[in-house]
């Protein structure tokens, strides 16, 4: 009898929520969301399967999702196992012609493909290309030194809209060719931030494998202004790897995205919370 009625308790739990999540459904209905996936966020089988049903879902109730995901973890592993040796250049790979070779290999085969098939057995209809596809991302070199690590100058999302109105979710591999055809090696967020800048996107979710943005108690603010990410920048709160997601995210703001939010990609049901709840996750920044 008491498991029973914990069992009621729980079923009651779960229609309460979705009767809350009711406004929320409505207000994304039709809205683009640009999802980052890192590398470290794609964690264990079940974190991926997990994240998958999330997608799966929002795409089943109208949103139209844009997952963008990164893999420097699984290029590092692949780089260290074929005995190719990098250089870096204050703190950054150099990536030539044999390292953006293993960089494509991974990060458009194993890693893009296991993504596409963690939603598409979970019920979703996904579909994986990288940024070359259909000249989706056309980059200049970011830094000459770097070798083939690109800087996004002409994003053309057609081929993603088509895809959402044929209700596909579309999976990127941050790649991109260059104007005379090379192939470019693209950091995973700023790949996410230049396609919700050109998709006009209403939001764009950073998933990383820190809570939020931090104030100097160590804090996570969960609203930010843009003009409060830029003084706790200069004031050194933010800093080390959470300033090229700040950068990205007022770049994105700036190009005409609604709102950026940073959060835990590792948390259990990381963007139905931000997405469809009153609590959210991360830190929102807005203009």
């Amino acid at each position: 009898m008491k498991k029973q009625t914990a069992m009621n308790r729980d079923w009651i739990a779960t229609a309460r929520t979705l009767s809350q999540a009711l406004p929320y459904l409505q207000r994304y209905a039709g809205a683009t969301v640009v999802i980052k996936l890192g590398g470290h966020a794609m964690g264990s089988d079940e974190a991926m399967e997990s994240f998958a049903r999330d997608i799966t879902l929002m795409r089943h109730v109208g949103v139209n999702p844009v997952i963008v995901h990164g893999g420097g973890p699984m290029i590092n592993t692949m780089l260290e196992r074929l005995g190719v040796t990098s250089e870096f250049v204050d703190g950054k790979r150099v990536t030539d012609a044999q390292t953006v070779e293993v960089v494509e290999m991974v990060l458009s085969g194993t890693v893009n493909k296991r993504i596409v098939q963690a939603i598409n057995s979970e019920g979703g209809r996904a579909v994986g290309l990288s940024g070359k596809d259909a000249n989706m991302i056309v980059c200049d070199p970011s830094d000459p030194k770097l070798g083939f690590v690109g800087e996004p100058v002409e994003v053309t999302p057609d081929v993603l809209h088509e895809m959402a109105r044929a209700g596909l979710i579309p999976v990127v591999a941050p790649l991109g060719t260059g104007r005379d055809g090379e192939t470019f090696n693209i950091n995973g967020d700023t790949a996410a931030g230049a396609i919700a800048a050109a998709l006009k996107a209403d939001r764009l979710l950073l998933l990383t494998d820190v809570a939020g943005v931090k104030d100097a108690s160590g804090e996570v603010v969960t609203e930010l202004t843009a003009e409060q990410i830029r003084k706790l920048t200069k004031e050194g709160i933010i800093a080390g790897g959470m300033i090229p997601k700040t950068e990205t995210a007022l770049s994105a703001l700036s190009n005409g995205v609604r709102a950026v939010v940073i959060l835990d990609g590792r948390a259990p049901n990381a963007c139905l919370l931000e997405l469809f709840t009153d609590h959210g996750a991360g830190s929102i920044i807005r203009t």
